[in-house]
């Protein structure tokens, strides 16, 4: 393996395989080439891995390591698994466009990041739709994506009293993060805007939109433009 790695106990289940400080497509990439290299090893005792920007997380069942000390044991045959880790480059992902409405109640904070960064609101959209996102992980809820290559212009703080429901669909931005809530939950990001479009499917074979490896860039429409995408999005769900 020429990706240096740092294992580290997480509680007497789990363990994080750390592959680097910086967030950077090349050791997300290097994430995922380890989680599925480690995923067609097939280990017993693995329940579950968790890719992150710069890590990942092994979940497993002590009891089912045939060893006094099981963590050591695990560590052990991961890193030599990882001998074999082999990332000659980044995966060329699809590149989506993502329409947003950025006006009225689909962004009841997008003056508050206006006035955070010092910007008016037209500035707040360029930037944000300037840029092109490397989706670098799901997580969180189903389907949502953890991005990279927001302006750090953009930063701002996530609200002090969280939303006990955003609308699925929501675009906001969380520090120096960007994402998109599939699904309705609760949640602290500033909404900026508000995109009509399926992130999750979960009759689909594939059932979220994005993958890691993707590429986004959002498209600013009118709040006309929205509502005709939400009414044909509706239209083609009841068929």
């Amino acid at each position: 393996m020429n990706h240096p790695c740092q294992c580290i106990p997480l509680g007497d289940s789990a363990l994080l395989l750390n592959f680097g400080d910086q967030i950077t497509p090349e050791i997300n990439q290097t994430v995922h080439a380890a989680a599925k290299l480690l995923l067609k090893a097939h280990f017993i005792e693995v329940i579950e891995m968790v890719p992150a920007y710069t890590t990942l997380t092994v979940y497993y069942d002590p009891c089912q390591v045939q060893a006094k000390r099981p963590y050591e044991a695990l560590k052990e045959k991961i890193l030599s698994t990882l001998q074999e880790l082999k990332v000659k480059e980044v995966r060329a992902g699809n590149l989506i466009e993502v329409p947003v409405c950025y006006e009225g109640e689909f962004a009841p904070d997008l003056d508050q990041v206006a006035s955070h960064c010092n910007l008016s609101s037209e500035e707040v959209i360029n930037l944000h739709t300037t840029a092109i996102y490397d989706v670098y992980f799901l997580g969180f809820a189903p389907g949502f994506p953890f991005l990279g290559g927001m302006d750090k212009r953009l930063s701002t703080p996530r609200l002090e009293s969280p939303r006990l429901e955003i609308p699925a669909g929501s675009v906001g931005i969380a520090g120096e993060q960007t994402g998109i809530y599939p699904l309705s939950t609760p949640g602290g990001w500033q909404l900026i805007g508000h995109a009509p479009v399926s992130l999750v499917d979960f009759n689909a074979d594939s059932p979220t939109l994005l993958k890691p490896g993707d590429k986004i860039r959002f498209k600013a429409i009118s709040y006309k433009e929205h509502q005709a995408l939400e009414t044909h999005r509706s239209i083609e769900r009841k068929g």
